[in-house]
């Protein structure tokens, strides 16, 4: 598969499935269900999971079932369902090992002014999907982005996933997305990451899944290219992120109200 991602000013991209391969039924369940929903609709659909999570609240946290299994499962699912994988790295060595299956390897939002980590990515030639680090005005992502363009890679992608506001919450400034579309790349808005609760006392991330329709939305409505949902068959027992993340059973619904708004924007 040569991937490229199309620029489609009638419709957005979705980047989603669950936050990390946590065994292959749930890896390929979800995958089916998006893929069928998303070629009904006319969305290009590019299916994230980490193939392992480093950034947890907890050392007690899942973190993956390994590395290579859970890249073999991605793997599967690429060559199976015939889907673009996107998924995370966190150190620059990962780099070459993610690209194997990933056409767009993704770097943390805490990790997004790691130089040695962009250029990595940029050197697998593959897409490479920035998320803006929730200490970062939308204008200081150019300065990622060029690191990765300097790299010889301009296939670069732009994520907003909201600002820290205080130490408990995050914040969406919308006024980001059209800010960040003016460098010239396509830009994502992250709508489940951006309604975590961090930081809990539990050591477990909070959310706020009744948001994610409204965010979406507004999303879509200031111009974002794609969005990126996190879903899972069922949330409650998901082992990473599952108070954000979207049900699955639910994602058909929202992603047709979101093509409506979409056409009714652009007629």
């Amino acid at each position: 598969m040569n991937f490229e991602l199309k620029n489609n000013i009638n419709n957005f991209f979705l980047i989603a499935g669950p936050c990390v391969v946590e065994n292959k039924e749930i890896t390929f369940q979800t995958a089916k269900h998006l893929k069928k929903v998303c070629d009904k609709l006319g969305i290009q659909l590019i299916f994230k999971s980490s193939y392992r999570k480093a950034n947890r609240s907890s050392v007690n946290s899942f973190s993956g079932l390994g590395d290579q299994k859970a890249i073999d499962i991605l793997k599967d699912i690429k060559s199976q369902l015939d889907l673009p994988i996107c998924t995370d790295i966190h150190l620059p060595e990962e780099a070459a090992f993610a690209a194997q299956v990933a056409d767009i390897v993704q770097i943390p939002a805490f990790l997004c002014r790691q130089t040695d980590l962009l250029i990595a990515a940029a050197k697998t030639g593959k897409y490479v999907n920035i998320k803006k680090g929730q200490f970062l005005s939308p204008d200081a992502m150019e300065f990622a982005a060029k690191k990765v363009v300097g790299a010889g890679n301009n296939k670069v992608m732009l994520t907003e996933r909201g600002t820290t506001f205080g130490y408990q919450d995050l914040v969406i400034d919308f006024r980001g997305i059209p800010r960040m579309k003016q460098f010239g790349y396509p830009v994502v808005l992250d709508v489940t990451h951006s309604l975590q609760i961090p930081n809990q006392s539990s050591g477990v991330t909070g959310g706020q899944p009744d948001m994610i329709e409204s965010m979406a939305k507004a999303g879509i409505a200031v111009g974002a290219n794609g969005l990126f949902i996190e879903t899972h068959p069922d949330p409650s027992v998901a082992k990473s992120d599952g108070a954000n993340m979207l049900k699955l059973d639910l994602i058909e619904d929202l992603l047709i109200k979101l093509v409506r708004l979409k056409k009714a924007l652009v007629l």
